[in-house]
């Protein structure tokens, strides 16, 4: 097997979960800045006596889906030079 197919591969593969939980992030994050805290599943830290949302947890959801988008989109482009 050639190396440079090899290295290839990893770095198709790389981007490809990158991109995966870059979107998993995103989409994470816009729910926490659209739902409001009461109303969010027991997973992603409901809090019964709140109205708000949590704006923290989503600008950093959507912050780190946008970075691990970024390296995704990267590591796919240079899997394909």
């Amino acid at each position: 097997m050639d190396t440079s197919s090899s290295s290839s591969n990893a770095l198709k593969g790389l981007g490809l979960v990158l991109l995966i939980v870059g979107l998993l992030a995103l989409a994470g994050g816009v729910v926490y800045l659209t739902v409001a805290t009461d109303k969010l599943p027991s997973f992603m830290g409901q809090i019964a006596h709140l109205k708000g949302h949590r704006s923290k947890r989503g600008l950093a959801g959507v912050v780190g889906g946008v970075v691990f988008l970024i390296g995704g989109s990267l590591a796919l482009a240079r899997s394909r030079a």
